[in-house]
C-alpha cells in the first residue's frame, strides 16, 4: 500500500491541502470556534514541511511520530493536541516499519481514533472530528473485510468521512469551544471533521 517514501509524499500533500483550504476551514470555525482552524492547520503542516528533508530514509513510525510532535508544538487550539496525539500514536503503532499494508493502515487508524477519543474525552455524535473519523474507519474495515481493493476501501472511507462531516451540522456540540454556542451551532459543519476528511481524501488520491 505505501512505503516510507510514499508516506512522506502523502504528508507533504496534506500540507499543501491544508494551505489550499486554509480560508475555508477558518470560515467554518468562525461561528463555532476561534476562527483559526485553517490558519493553525496550515501553520502546523508548514512546520512539518520543514522537518521532512531530515526524515528521508526513516521508518514510517519515526515519520508519523515527528509529524505528531511538530503539530503539538505548532498548532494552537484543540487541534494541535488532538491531531498531534493521533499522529504520535499512529507512529508508535508503525514503529520500525518501512512499509504498510491495508491491515497496518486500518490498525494505525484505529489507534489514531482511540488517541483522539482519549485526548478529547469525546465520542461520536458530539460534533467533533470523531464524527468523520469513526464512520470512515468502520466503512474501511467493512470494505477490507469484503476483500475490496485498496482504492475501493479508501474510497468508502472518504465517502463516510464526508458524510460524517456533513452530519455534524445536525449535532449540538458538547465538547470544546463549539459547546459554548449550544444550539446556535446547528447548521455549521465541524472544521476538525472537515480537515480530517481532506486528509483521508489526500491519502486515497495518492495511494488508491
Amino acid at each position: 500500500m505505501a512505503d516510507s517514501k510514499k508516506v512522506l509524499e502523502i504528508i507533504r500533500a496534506i500540507g499543501l491541502k491544508m494551505e489550499a483550504e486554509k480560508e475555508y476551514l477558518t470560515e467554518l470555525d468562525q461561528p463555532i470556534g476561534d476562527s483559526d482552524h485553517g490558519i493553525n492547520m496550515a501553520r502546523g503542516f508548514g512546520a512539518v514541511e520543514g522537518k521532512l528533508p531530515g526524515l528521508e530514509g526513516k521508518d514510517i513510525g519515526t515519520i508519523l511520530k515527528t509529524v505528531g510532535m511538530t503539530l503539538v508544538s505548532t498548532v494552537g487550539g484543540a487541534s494541535g493536541p488532538l491531531y498531534g496525539s493521533a499522529y504520535m500514536k499512529a507512529g508508535m503503532a508503525m514503529a520500525g516499519k518501512e512499509e504498510m499494508d491495508m491491515d497496518d493502515f486500518l490498525s494505525m487508524m484505529k489507534t489514531a481514533v482511540e488517541a483522539v477519543e482519549q485526548r478529547g474525552k469525546a465520542t461520536v455524535e458530539e460534533a467533533t472530528m470523531l464524527d468523520a473519523m469513526v464512520p470512515s474507519l468502520t466503512a474501511m474495515e467493512t470494505a477490507a473485510g469484503e476483500g475490496k481493493s485498496t482504492a475501493e476501501v479508501l474510497g468508502e472511507g472518504v465517502r463516510a468521512a464526508w458524510a460524517g462531516a456533513e452530519h455534524t451540522k445536525d449535532l449540538v456540540a458538547t465538547k470544546g469551544r463549539a459547546s459554548y454556542v449550544g444550539e446556535r451551532g446547528l447548521g455549521h459543519q465541524d472544521p476538525g471533521a472537515t480537515s480530517y476528511s481532506y486528509m483521508l481524501e489526500t491519502i486515497a488520491r495518492l495511494v488508491g
